[in-house]
């Protein structure tokens, strides 16, 4: 077992700041790293060193394997935590830094590999026993795509087997879909990851996405800490997450924790991970991919577990055991997280990059916000637009969305655009209220007129009809005009102007 003496988070923005916390708790320094845009960051006031590794695209800066370790070996650090997007869950990036004597707080390079490519991953999942969706277990190409589409059946999901993030994945209806969902996918597979091979998987028809949370350590014990429903997606990224899931029953939830851990003793995996499943309507739980890193979501899992998931990371890669077995870890009360994005919602979630002009983030009893930014700070064009997730938790689901509702009212934000009225729109939605939805809620939502706006006009419209009457009355009782009265004609024109006023 080690002590770490000082840990370097390659990353930026709230999960930065979210592991600079958790070091500054176990009494370790942190060191950022930061790009010429992000000078003036949160992530680098909070560290108690910062290093400059590039310019502002993330190819130049923050996904430079080279200019990280640089940074790492110039500070001191011996051990990096990478967050989630970035490095997170690159191999080379791993094998670099055991290469080079560094600590990466995550899984070995080798689980990367074998769980980040999506096609290998199925493959693992079933020699566990696991169940997966039907589809290909290796990436197909040219004609073999078609053939293999007619032997699944339509409709299907086209994926980038090296993905994640929601990037080169295509639902498909029909066959007359493919070609041009193929090329799609594939270009973007390549933009995004360098790599356009893809496989096919069945489609879920009125599935829910959850996914379980899951540890193991160095001495071959392993647990999950429950689920998260994640269903309440937007283009397949994640919007709104909750813990525990309104659909899962106690047998369900057991019995899919009891897959993940059979999946990650399997594989002897190491740290924190995620396994992710769509869940039919049948109630048949389908392992989808493993994300071998921390989670954005991960506060929902915290706020009803009781334990910090990323000092358990640190821990873990200390060498430390486990500190709990399954049988201690239970789930108290409910949590429900939002992301805040720096998106326009009336015009199809477009980025609104700029100054936050005015900032105040709710406070209370049961809320959490884990943020990025603050007063004043200029939101950059060049990386995700998330500002913040707020995380409310309360005695029972319907206490935390009552919360979570009391949340978002008070939170402000001027400068930019914001997601805070769409997710506020989600959490007074009949059916996430009653828990009854599935992957396809939000384009469902969008279709759907915007019952507060509604609501506003018809105050609206009956405001102008008080208001109107009011007027009249009070014309009716109104002395005319002096020069009005000797004359029928310029009486009459005295009304025009009254009514037109009116």
């Amino acid at each position: 077992m080690r002590r770490f003496k000082k840990i370097l988070v390659a990353n930026r923005g709230e999960i930065a700041v979210r592991v600079m916390r958790a070091c500054r708790e176990l009494g370790l320094p942190s060191v950022a790293v930061f790009s010429e845009a992000d000078r003036t960051a949160l992530h680098v006031r909070v560290a108690d060193e910062a290093v400059a590794i590039g310019p502002a695209p993330s190819r130049e800066s923050y996904l430079r394997v080279d200019r990280v370790l640089e940074a790492a070996a110039e500070t001191g650090a011996d051990a990096i935590h990478p967050g989630y997007g970035f490095l997170a869950e690159n191999a080379a990036f791993a094998r670099a830094c055991e290469d080079a004597g560094i600590a990466f707080i995550g899984p070995t390079s080798e689980s990367i590999e074998q769980m980040g490519e999506k096609t290998s991953a199925r493959r693992l999942a079933v020699e566990a026993g696991v169940p997966v969706v039907p589809g290909t277990l290796e990436p197909v190409a040219g004609a073999a795509i078609a053939r293999e589409a007619a032997r699944i059946g339509f409709p299907l999901m086209l994926k980038a087997a090296a993905g994640g993030g929601g990037k080169g994945l295509r639902l498909v209806a029909g066959p007359g879909e493919l070609a041009a969902a193929v090329e799609r996918a594939q270009g973007e597979a390549l933009s995004a990851f360098g790599d356009d091979r893809v496989y096919l998987e069945r489609a879920i028809v009125k599935a829910r996405h959850i996914e379980v949370q899951v540890l193991g350590d160095h001495h071959g014990a392993a647990v999950h800490l429950f689920e998260r429903e994640c269903s309440i997606q937007r283009r397949h990224q994640k919007v709104v997450e909750e813990s525990p899931s309104p659909f899962l029953t106690p047998e369900l939830r057991a019995h899919m924790g009891a897959l993940a851990v059979a999946l990650v003793k399997r594989i002897g995996y190491r740290n924190a991970g995620t396994l992710e499943f769509l869940v039919g309507e049948d109630r048949e739980p389908y392992f989808l991919e493993m994300n071998t890193r921390i989670q954005v979501e991960h506060p929902v899992t915290e706020m009803v577990t009781g334990h910090d998931l990323v000092q358990l990371q640190i821990r873990i890669a200390q060498g430390e055991p486990l500190p709990f077995a399954q049988e201690d870890l239970e789930q108290r009360g409910h949590a429900i997280e939002c992301r805040i994005y720096a998106e326009d919602p009336d015009r199809g979630f477009l980025p609104s990059p700029g100054r936050l002009l005015a900032l105040r983030a709710p406070g209370g009893p049961g809320l959490r916000e884990d943020s990025g930014v603050y007063e004043g700070f200029e939101v950059p064009v060049h990386y995700d637009s998330m500002l913040s997730k707020l995380i409310a938790h309360g005695a029972t689901r319907e206490a935390a969305i009552q919360r979570m509702r009391r949340a978002l009212a008070e939170y402000k934000i001027l400068g930019v655009r914001t997601t805070l009225p769409f997710v506020d729109r989600v959490m007074r939605h009949p059916d996430f209220v009653a828990g009854d939805f599935d992957t396809s809620f939000v384009a469902r939502l969008a279709a759907e007129p915007d019952r507060a706006d509604e609501e506003l006009w018809r105050i609206g419209v009956a405001a102008a009809a008080i208001r109107l009457l009011e007027d009249r009355r009070a014309a009716q009782h109104a002395p005319q005009p002096a020069e009005a009265a000797g004359s029928a004609w310029t009486r009459a024109g005295w009304r025009s102007q009254l009514g037109n006023r009116l």
